[in-house]
């Protein structure tokens, strides 16, 4: 294929990144995700359940925003963002 990657190495590009993924990200919660990706990221899985927990089984929709924002360098802002005003929600509702 011309001027464009072949499926292998395509699939081999992606199980890096999901790798990668896995080992920066994997302890973060559903919940802080759907923040940033909507209510139907990760459907079919409950909010307490790890992002490492459920990496591989992921549809293509919700692995191609995370890997798109983990290539640009957005996705350690966006999640450190999310969780800082989740944890402030949380505290302003026990005051």
């Amino acid at each position: 294929m011309k001027g464009s990657m072949s499926k292998a190495t395509l699939d081999n590009r992606h199980r890096n990144e999901d790798g990668e993924i896995s080992v920066k990200y994997g302890n973060t919660l559903l919940r802080t995700l759907r923040k940033l990706y909507g209510q139907s990221f990760a459907a079919g899985y409950p909010d307490s359940e790890k992002l490492g927990e459920v990496l591989l089984k992921l549809n293509e929709t919700s692995l191609s925003q995370l890997r798109r924002d983990h290539e640009t360098g957005h996705l350690e802002h966006k999640i450190t963002k999310a969780s800082k005003l989740a944890l402030a929600s949380r505290w302003h509702k026990l005051r």
